[in-house]
């Protein structure tokens, strides 16, 4: 890894100071007032480290990036600042240059819950019943400006008769083109929405629609049922 390096929402500092050793120079940004100062400490000591306490989005680069760290990391990317926050900076990566992780791929099953409010799956008490398989329906590669406003028609196959009253989301980081990371309860565990009440059948397919603003937060999911086949 040598060249420019850009650590977007350090946190810690973890990622910034292990590419220390690979690294000409690294701009390591954190806005968080409850974690900037110590991150600040930390990475005093190493020569080819500026630390920088801003929003990422606002900070004027004065050298172009070799590679981006920022793994602003959630399901879908609802909840974090992940997209918005690459957005604005995207445009300081050299023509050749990588986003680490490079992507996300997004997956969707039909479940029956008796939960009435959006959760994530975090421990092994499973709150869902899952309907059918799961079908990909969206895949990023952080190298481009990503439309943060996501709308899909969803066509979820029904595999056992039961009640649909939600999906599943799952998302899968590319942290590299060749190394897929799964989610585990620390690094996006799956998200269940639940959905109006449909009964089903063997065979059908569920007509949803789903729409949310990556980074805009779990409240800005809406899901709308279109049919049934």
């Amino acid at each position: 890894m040598n060249g420019i390096v850009y650590d977007i929402g350090a946190g810690s500092g973890i990622l910034t100071s292990w590419a220390v050793p690979h690294a000409d120079f690294i701009y390591s940004v954190e806005l968080d007032p409850n974690i900037s100062p110590k991150t600040e400490e930390l990475l005093r000591g190493f020569k080819n480290v500026s630390f920088i306490r801003a929003n990422a989005r606002k900070v004027e680069f004065p050298q172009k990036a070799d590679y981006i760290i920022c793994e602003m990391l959630d399901t879908a990317l609802i909840d974090e600042e992940q997209v918005p926050v690459l957005n604005s900076i995207i445009k300081y990566l050299k023509k050749n240059g990588k986003v680490i992780p490079k992507g996300i791929i997004n997956g969707v099953e039909p479940v029956y819950t008796e939960i009435n409010h959006i959760n994530y799956e975090e421990n092994e008490n499973k709150l869902y019943s899952t309907l059918g398989p799961l079908n990909i329906y969206s895949e990023y590669d952080f190298r481009k400006k990503i439309d943060p406003y996501a709308n899909f028609n969803l066509k979820l196959k029904i595999s056992e008769d039961g009640i649909f009253r939600g999906i599943k989301i799952t998302t899968f980081t590319l942290i590299t083109p060749n190394i897929i990371c799964g989610p585990t309860p620390m690094l996006n565990p799956p998200l269940i929405i639940p959905t109006e009440k449909l009964g089903v059948k063997r065979g059908d397919i569920v007509k949803l629609n789903l729409s949310y603003l990556m980074g805009g937060g779990l409240d800005t999911i809406r899901t709308r049922i279109i049919g049934l086949s």
